[in-house]
């Protein structure tokens, strides 16, 4: 059995980029960027990023173009794919991708153009300048109450 399957939690590093193929498929294109935090031998706190290049076709890429910014967090599920084209210095290129069966998105970047360009105003006018203000999330108060393990049924 083989299994070629990619997930990736992570935020954008560009906006989106939608275009055409010739058949008049839809084709989104960005890139996510993942980190990774551990302690070296000597306990120091390490940190580094990776950058995955994503594909999304069809209406799916319509909607991400749509509602994806940068900085955006969002998870992609799909698989992993090398690409190879001559170059026009005649050197072979390669890029590998994750092309998207799934694309889930998360928070919304905070500030910036991504939040003035969609968020409606009173007015219904976005080119006014002036941003709606959103609402604060409402948020979960769970019990303090302390559970006993041997209340557990199973």
């Amino acid at each position: 059995m083989y299994l070629n399957r990619a997930i990736v939690i992570g935020n954008l590093t560009r906006d989106p980029e939608l275009k055409s193929l010739p058949s008049g498929i839809q084709v989104c294109t960005f890139s996510v960027a993942t980190n990774r935090v551990w302690k070296d031998k000597a306990g120091v706190r390490q940190e580094s990023a990776d950058y995955h290049n994503i594909v999304v076709f069809g209406r799916q890429a319509e909607t991400a173009a749509q509602y994806l910014r940068k900085g955006s967090g969002v998870l992609v599920e799909g698989r992993m794919q090398t690409r190879s084209w001559d170059g026009p210095d005649g050197k072979k290129n390669y890029r590998t991708e994750i092309v998207a069966d799934r694309v889930q998105f998360g928070n919304r970047a905070q500030g910036g153009a991504a939040n003035a360009s969609t968020a409606p105003t009173p007015s219904g006018n976005a080119s006014e300048g002036k941003q709606q203000e959103v609402p604060p999330m409402e948020t979960i108060e769970y019990p303090a109450e302390e559970i006993n393990l041997d209340d557990i049924p199973f």
